[in-house]
């Protein structure tokens, strides 16, 4: 019988064969309400922060520290203690989430209070997408038989390529990541789990507003819905072209140093050939994707304000996981640790990055951002390490600001309108795919640029992979193979 998800939570550590130490809920409780009492202690000895113009608290940038010491207790505890960061990562999360939280809702003169409802919310959506998805896909097996080449893994991300902008990055990561593992398990090293998420994970989502979240809040904005196809096109052609070829040159030689290593294990040569049995839940992933629309699709009713689409998802997940096949959940070695470990983490995350969204929003306009380059290094950066939908979103707001101009529907129809950006001597059509390709290319550029990326990272590791650590991503990967293509999109695409 499938697991149980709350008895999985509550004896996961003793199924690994952990039972000393004071760890999981309980530690949780604790952890959560000392993070509570130190903001509200916060909120007691800080003064109030100023109102600006637009009513909103002027929130000050040292208050993202507690975001950063938990991007450096990603990045640093599993080098200096990897079982206190496996056993205790939530209560990290938890009192570091907890202290912005507290202070927020006691602290910045009533306006907290919604802001921290706002982003309950957010998190809500965001999990109930990223954690639908998975459930439904795993029970979708697809099994590859043959044995993987460069070429048949090149073609492989290329399918998942196309399908990002079908099912999203997220859509699309959970459905291939398992077959995509199983096909290449006698040889597979970190990079084959790397480039499936820079290719499929991240920038090969920036085709349709389907395909990631910044792009699908311009289309609820304004942004017609072709927009990212003719204007983006290009661009990812070409990211996603240099992507596959440096993939391809990759995995050649991998190959060749695996036949020359040890080539016993290898499964038998056969021709290739692909199955997919739990068909049923390919119409709950068209429900999940479905209900990313539903909000929207609502509105004309007048409804009062609920996460219409999450509930539906979260339901399509629940039905997806009561019907899917004990076959086909072992096939894809499906527990429910990976997206345990994202929604434990991303609670922290979507909590203490919110005074640095703050600020960002707030004084978007006062970092003289306004070139198209500027606009693609700015957001490319952000959205590195914040949630790029948000940050794509004030910057696309700081740009109609910069020719007086308002976001959303009629605003931003007339804003694409224009010659040019106010005084900057600019097109918007330029102005705004500058935008678009920072926010969306360089979400691939850490684990947490964009939610796929740690999903991914989770699922591989329970599959035996061994993933390249916070600032191994970074150093082995991003700088020597991102940065150099996405300085060339830059040259090719946006500069000038």
């Amino acid at each position: 019988m499938a697991p149980n998800f709350m008895e999985y939570l509550l004896v996961n550590d003793q199924a690994h064969g952990v039972s000393a130490g004071f760890r999981g809920p309980k530690c949780w409780i604790v952890t959560l309400t000392s993070g509570l009492i130190a903001g509200f202690a916060l909120s007691m000895v800080l003064q109030e922060p100023a109102l600006l113009t637009n009513r909103r608290p002027d929130v000050q940038p040292f208050l993202a520290v507690p975001f950063g010491l938990l991007l450096l207790s990603i990045a640093l505890m599993p080098f200096i203690n990897p079982k206190i960061w496996e056993h205790h990562y939530p209560d990290f999360a938890f009192f570091l989430g907890g202290s912005v939280i507290s202070y927020y809702v006691t602290g910045l003169n009533g306006f907290g209070p919604g802001r921290i409802e706002e982003v309950a919310l957010q998190y809500f959506e965001f999990i109930a997408l990223i954690g639908s998805l998975f459930i439904v896909t795993g029970g979708i097996h697809i099994d590859i038989t043959g044995k993987s080449t460069p070429a048949i893994n090149t073609a492989l991300l290329a399918v998942g390529a196309v399908l990002s902008n079908l099912f999203g990055t997220t859509g699309a990561s959970a459905l291939l990541i398992r077959p995509y593992i199983r096909i290449n398990k006698h040889r597979i090293r970190p990079f084959h789990v790397m480039l499936f998420i820079f290719i499929v994970s991240n920038c090969a989502g920036s085709l349709t507003p389907i395909g990631d979240p910044p792009l699908f809040l311009g289309y609820i904005n304004g942004v017609p819905f072709m927009w990212t196809m003719v204007h983006c096109l290009p661009a990812w052609g070409f990211c996603v072209g240099m992507l596959l070829i440096v993939f391809y040159a990759m995995d050649a030689r991998a190959l060749k140093e695996h036949a020359g290593e040890n080539a016993a294990d290898d499964p038998p040569d056969e021709k290739t050939s692909v199955s997919v049995s739990g068909k049923l839940n390919f119409i709950f992933l068209g429900v999940v994707i479905c209900g990313v629309f539903l909000d929207r699709l609502l509105e004309p009713l007048h409804l009062p304000h609920f996460p219409y689409g999450a509930c539906l998802q979260v339901a399509a997940a629940v039905a997806a996981y009561k019907t899917s096949t004990p076959d086909n959940l072992k096939a894809n070695e499906f527990t429910f640790n990976p997206i345990k470990e994202v929604g434990l983490l991303f609670v922290g995350i979507f909590a203490t990055m919110v005074p640095a969204l703050d600020y960002l929003e707030n004084h978007a306009a006062d970092l003289k951002v306004s070139s198209p380059t500027a606009l693609y290094w700015a957001s490319g950066a952000l959205s590195s390490f914040l949630d790029n939908a948000p940050t794509y979103l004030n910057f696309f707001t700081a740009a109609h600001g910069l020719a007086g101009m308002t976001v959303g529907g009629a605003g931003t129809q007339a804003w694409l309108a224009l010659p040019t950006v106010g005084a900057t001597g600019f097109t918007p059509a330029k102005t705004l795919l500058a935008i678009s390709l920072g926010s969306v290319f360089f979400g691939a550029n850490t684990y947490i640029g964009n939610g796929p990326n740690f999903m991914v990272k989770a699922i591989s590791e329970a599959s035996g992979v061994k993933m390249p650590s916070f600032f191994g991503y970074i150093l082995k990967y991003t700088i020597p193979i991102l940065l150099p293509i996405f300085l060339i999109v830059w040259i090719v695409f946006i500069r000038g």
